[in-house]
């Protein structure tokens, strides 16, 4: 980090982090009355809201980067697993891992690029929270501002779309009175309460809750896996396709793209300069979450995954699981509320209301922003496929390449290198090492990531639609009990294997289901009557 002049702009920002986080959210006019009163009680109140509410530490950014980086995507692993296979899903993950952390790196730099540069010029942004195309924007004109402002906001989109996705798929576990379609209206009415939370400072509380819950249900995963067993006639014949195996890696490529929102973390930050191996950091602890719980379940399922891309399907139910079930539910109402903050600022300043001191106000200029993820939940609710989609045309350019190639343009004079804020480190080559580095960063997801990735997630994408139709009711959801279908039984020829897809998550007998497969093979459709399973059941 130089120092100096070049982080000048940065040298009061702790100082002045209370009046300047107060102006950022726009609460000044709520907490009027309540600066002009004294008194203990008074105090107390404003060191309790602090500590809960307004962050800005090194260790708010490791709570956000960790809690954000992994959440609904957590039960699709194993899914990547079985597409992948076991020795093919973690190199994966370690290497995506890293490729990620990379290249969040790279933003961070930019980013202090351009705030110094900024502050140079006087420019205060105590009323303004910056954004990655306005990174762009400052160092590279309009043209890579628009395409990164539309990469950006497309994913962030999207994703959100994921974690609304995800909570009807969840809720459906506990109670099946209702289908996933009509979870997702009620889920999408309370994720619209977020219009309420003002900026990234003051998801310190929800971002340590969040990971707190990520962690508690990543490690049931595993230990329930392990102490279930592996079911019966259990199949690992991953990768079994070339469509399967790349729809795997694109959705470990979008698990490690969760910097979509660094800079607005950054930006939260009272010490910005802080965050340059914050999210190496948050990725060393994630990959200690992803790999122990996606492993365990592939050993113990195998293939049974293909057709059941939320891992909590197949294990028993119990209060442990319903337990992960609503602990999973909240932190998805957690990182919904990452994914769409950014696209609310964004919302703001095109409708003037960014430097708004009236929270009212601003969350009621939120909510359109919601309108239309909502809808698109209801209208593509696939849950897993979706993923691979998103990191295969989005996350690939979003969090990979345009990152890499911002860095190589914005430092490619000598001038540039000589007067930059940040260095590349000695032992990644300095300027020479960052160079190639990125070069293949953007040669491996462009054609591993984009190209072969998005071929297949598309693929497999269309499948779903051809088979479920768009605006899907129940997505994947076995028929309840009573339910007259039709041809009658099934033959007691048939194989058990094809039998597998009923996972009796619902107490009483299993019950068959007729969904097929989410990959692209052919499906398989049973109708019939009950079924019990002999699972290796042993509780947990």
């Amino acid at each position: 980090m130089a120092s100096g002049s070049r982080s000048g702009g940065f040298a009061d920002e702790k100082a002045a982090a209370g009046a300047a986080t107060m102006e950022a959210m726009g609460l000044e006019q709520e907490l009027a009355g309540g600066e002009q009163s004294e008194g203990g009680e008074s105090k107390a109140g404003s060191r309790l809201s602090g500590l809960l509410w307004h962050g800005g530490s090194a260790y708010d950014a490791w709570f956000s980067c960790a809690s954000n980086q992994v959440a609904q995507v957590l039960l699709t692993l194993p899914y990547s697993f079985a597409q992948l296979g076991m020795a093919s899903g973690i190199l994966f993950q370690l290497f995506y891992g890293l490729l990620g952390s990379w290249t969040a790196y790279l933003i961070s730099i930019l980013y202090l690029e351009y705030r110094t540069r900024k502050e140079r010029d006087k420019v205060d942004f105590r009323n303004h929270v910056i954004q990655w195309f306005e990174v762009l924007d400052g160092l590279l004109g309009r043209h890579w501002r628009n395409v990164g402002l539309a990469f950006n906001c497309t994913f962030l989109l999207f994703g959100s779309v994921i974690q609304l996705i995800g909570c009807a798929s969840n809720i459906y576990y506990i109670n099946d009175r209702l289908d996933k379609r009509t979870w997702t209206y009620i889920f999408g009415a309370c994720c619209a309460t977020t219009v309420f939370i003002p900026s990234f400072h003051n998801y310190r509380i929800w971002s340590f809750l969040g990971l707190l819950m990520t962690t508690y249900t990543a490690w049931y995963i595993a230990v329930a896996s392990l102490m279930h067993g592996q079911v019966e006639g259990v199949a690992h014949s991953g990768p079994t396709s070339i469509v399967l195996y790349f729809t795997g890696a694109t959705n470990i490529l979008y698990t490690f793209g969760g910097h979509a929102v660094t800079v607005e973390i950054m930006h939260a930050m009272w010490r910005p300069q802080k965050f340059k191996a914050i999210y190496l950091l948050a990725t060393l602890y994630v990959l200690t979450l992803t790999l122990p719980s996606a492993s365990a379940a592939y050993w113990a399922f195998g293939d049974a995954l293909l057709t059941h891309s939320n891992a909590l399907a197949l294990l028993p139910r119990d209060a442990w699981r319903d337990a992960a079930v609503v602990l999973m539910l909240i932190h998805q109402f957690i990182t919904f509320g990452f994914a769409c903050t950014p696209l609310y600022f964004v919302w703001e300043k095109l409708i003037g209301l960014h430097g708004c001191a009236s929270l009212c106000r601003r969350a009621a200029a939120r909510l359109p922003v919601v309108v239309p993820i909502w809808f698109l939940a209801i209208i593509f609710p696939f849950f897993g496929p979706i993923n691979s989609a998103v990191g295969s045309l989005l996350v690939s350019f979003t969090v990979y390449i345009i990152p890499a190639l911002a860095h190589m343009v914005t430092f490619r004079s000598p001038q540039s290198r000589e007067n930059a804020v940040e260095r590349p480190p000695r032992f990644a080559g300095g300027w020479t090492g960052a160079y190639v580095i990125n070069s293949f960063v953007v040669a491996w997801v462009l054609v591993v990531g984009f190209g072969f990735g998005g071929w297949a997630s598309i693929t497999n994408f269309v499948h779903q639609v051809d088979t479920f139709g768009l605006f899907a009711k129940c997505y994947q959801c076995p028929p309840h009990p009573g339910v007259v279908l039709s041809p009658p039984a099934v033959s007691p020829a048939m194989p058990p294997a094809a039998l597998f897809n009923s996972t009796g998550i619902f107490g009483g007998a299993p019950v068959p289901s007729p969904s097929p497969s989410p990959a692209p093979a052919p499906s398989l459709f049973v109708l019939g009557h009950h079924h019990h399973h002999r699972h290796h059941r042993h509780g947990f």
